[in-house]
């Protein structure tokens, strides 16, 4: 059994023979590539769902299971670590896995999860009649971590199908394009949470993102396939005459490249300590706007939902105006686009909590989008196109699980940090740290200013 699971998670072979007549090349290409895209496009979208639906129904769960805000700082820093750490393991597998098995496993996985998390009181009963008392928020932690370590099995087979499948010179707006599924998910979960939360079903918040993931994983099985080579294609860089910034490392063992590619590399290290201010600011105002707008301004619960879906939703065109923009005027670099969307962030999360208020929905909403828009552009660049263009493509899953491990510490610090700082200064202090954050992020990143006009000053 475990030598099938072993085999069924290896890379898929290369087609016994490779495509000559160019014409098929290129039209099998143009296939496999959009189905690639969207097939992870609408999985990463899913994987969303079934981790940021907890978010949006803090409240209720305050109500229902007894939880104060500490408690859900908690639960919220369990899932960070779990993804954290797991991120970076996830990204050394799929570097030596396929695409494919990673991505629908993780997602089947996390969705299980979601269909027993409503039902946690009951399962803290049954445990309590073999005289075993554990705190219902130890269940809902654990739960909840274990729903972190499938979720890190969503992106790193995504970084390493981007970049097997998409061409340096168009990888940065590729990127960015498909980094939007992130934020398609949460806005669309919090659309669906809002008319759920109208009728106070916020179980179904978590039964039916679960039942879609489930659905979805199976197809992706079907649906996508591992790197061109195996379905009979040039690898992409010979297909498109487009060099890797790093090339390859012949010779080397796969420990090999990832200490000099990953471990050694104090470029990656800059971009990843970057990450943790830049995921601090993201889910400082994510997850805890919900509970400041009911808290703090006054909203109704589903009010402060439906203003709040605009930041993930604006965080799509967000990300992608930073790609293009950064392969339009700088040449794929992503260093000038970083900081100029930073600057203009710390200025929206001041304007955001000093204006927000159930007077001001229209203000509230769109500063919110404004902090979707511009967090987006940092978080895909840092994390994703410059992390694939100062490493080797045989490394980039565990680079970009390297960075976002780092990322996931910064969410780990803006769920209990966050909850610390609001108990003990306000969510004056909560929006003044974000701000900081945005400058420390601005200072790591501008380290890698010259390194990226030389991309391989460091081989």
């Amino acid at each position: 059994m475990l030598s099938k699971f072993i085999n069924w998670m290896k890379p898929l072979k290369d087609a016994d023979q490779r495509l000559t007549d160019e014409k098929v090349i290129k039209r099998t290409y143009t296939m496999w590539r959009i189905k690639m895209f969207f097939g992870m496009y609408f999985g990463y979208a899913l994987f969303y769902f079934t981790r940021k639906n907890l978010d949006f129904v803090k409240p209720a769960l305050k109500d229902n299971f007894g939880f104060d805000v500490i408690q859900l700082g908690i639960i919220g820093t369990t899932i960070y670590a779990t993804y954290g750490v797991g991120k970076f393991l996830s990204g050394v597998m799929a570097d030596k896995c396929n695409i494919r098995s990673v991505m629908a496993l993780g997602l089947f996985c996390s969705s299980l999860v979601n269909l027993a998390f409503p039902f946690l009181p009951d399962l803290q009963a049954w445990v309590a009649k073999t005289h075993m008392t554990i705190p219902l928020v130890g269940f809902a932690a654990f739960a909840w971590g274990l729903n972190g370590i499938f979720q890190s099995m969503g992106f790193p087979p995504v970084a390493k199908g981007l970049v097997y499948w998409f061409s340096p010179s168009e990888r940065a707006t590729k990127w960015t394009l498909w980094s939007s599924s992130h934020t398609f998910g949460a806005f669309f979960v919090g659309v669906l949470i809002t008319y759920l939360l109208k009728f106070d079903l916020w179980r179904m918040a978590f039964i039916i993102p679960a039942i879609m993931g489930i659905c979805y994983s199976i197809f992706l099985l079907f649906f996508l396939t591992d790197k061109p080579t195996t379905v009979g294609l040039p690898p992409i860089d010979e297909y498109k005459n487009d060099p890797m910034p790093i090339k390859k490392d012949t010779g080397l063992t796969h420990w090999q490249v990832l200490k000099k590619h990953v471990f050694a590399n104090p470029f990656l290290w800059a971009l990843a300590l970057s990450y943790v201010f830049v995921y601090y600011v993201r889910f400082a105002t994510l997850d805890w706007g919900t509970l400041f707008l009911v808290e703090d301004r006054g909203f109704a619960q589903d009010a402060a939902v439906s203003a709040l879906k605009w930041m993930p939703f604006l965080g799509m065109p967000g990300g992608i105006v930073a790609g293009y923009l950064a392969d339009k005027f700088f040449q794929g670099r992503c260093t000038q686009m970083n900081l100029i969307y930073l600057a203009i962030l710390a200025a929206s999360c001041w304007g955001f909590y000093k204006i927000a208020g159930t007077d001001a929905f229209f203000w509230t909403s769109l500063l919110a989008a404004f902090i979707g828009f511009f967090v987006d552009g940092p978080q895909n660049l840092a994390g994703g196109v410059q992390t694939s263009r100062i490493v080797t493509q045989e490394s980039v899953s565990a680079a970009c699980g390297f960075t976002g491990m780092f990322g996931y510490f910064g969410a780990m610090l803006s769920s209990s940090g966050a909850a610390f700082i609001s108990k003990h200064y306000g969510w004056q202090g909560v929006f003044i740290s974000c701000i900081i954050a945005c400058f420390i992020a601005g200072i790591l990143i501008s380290i890698t200013w010259k390194k990226e006009a030389a991309p391989d000053a460091h081989k």
